[in-house]
């Protein structure tokens, strides 16, 4: 039989496929398994190929976290309706993140290792920290339209409430992620309402009119 030739992608699509292989790579066997072999194994590319999109394996390893964390925050903002009540939307983003674990188990994992591995770096520590800081303001922003509407605390800053939003997100991440017998719509309106019990100005319901779907605990292939 005669070989197929290789389709030529893009330059997007290549970087692409490389940082995919590289989530999934991390996701299942760890970062210490994401060797420039083996995301070109998985990427079924020559290793040389790597080099063309990507400075080092440092890179291509940064390059993947970022990826992973932007499908992660597009997951949890699937759907949300920015003109809703901001203590609903919060609320509904909570619980969208809580099923992550299940739905994207890989980019979690990709994410959190990745991301202290450059916490662990003194190269690393900004490249951490800008990432974070961008998702920082654009939950701020969030925030801010519900102090000027009146439904936040507008005593309180922002931005350090988006800080502390994204601590008990992450916390409840990890915490999901290693017990997958745990409820994690249960879990998620538990951190909902600590969180907005302490800046909401007005209650707020566990059900209102959010809906979530269900997802399997283990992840599918």
């Amino acid at each position: 039989m005669t070989p197929r030739p290789r389709q030529r992608l893009s330059a997007e699509t290549r970087r692409q496929q490389l940082e995919v292989a590289t989530i999934a790579i991390i996701g299942r066997d760890g970062l210490a398994a994401a060797t420039a072999e083996a995301v070109a194994r998985a990427a079924d590319v020559s290793k040389g190929l790597l080099w063309r999109y990507f400075t080092d394996l440092d890179d291509l390893i940064l390059h993947a976290g970022r990826r992973a964390l932007t499908t992660l925050e597009a997951a949890v903002a699937t759907d949300v309706d920015l003109d809703s009540h901001t203590a609903d939307l919060l609320r509904a983003a909570i619980r969208r993140a809580a099923v992550l674990p299940a739905t994207h188990g890989s980019e979690l994992r990709a994410a959190r290792q990745i991301a202290r591995r450059l916490q662990a770096s003194g190269t690393g520590i900004a490249s951490a920290a800008h990432e974070y800081k961008e998702l920082y303001a654009r939950q701020a922003e969030l925030i801010q339209r519900g102090q000027d509407r009146g439904q936040i605390r507008a005593d309180l800053d922002a931005h350090l409430l988006a800080v502390t939003y994204q601590g008990m997100v992450d916390t409840m991440l990890e915490r999901l992620d290693a017990d997958p017998d745990l409820d994690p719509i249960a879990y998620a309106d538990h951190v909902a309402d600590v969180l907005l019990g302490g800046i909401a100005t007005t209650p707020t319901s566990p059900t209102g009119n959010i809906r979530v779907k269900s997802a399997v605990r283990k992840e599918t292939s």
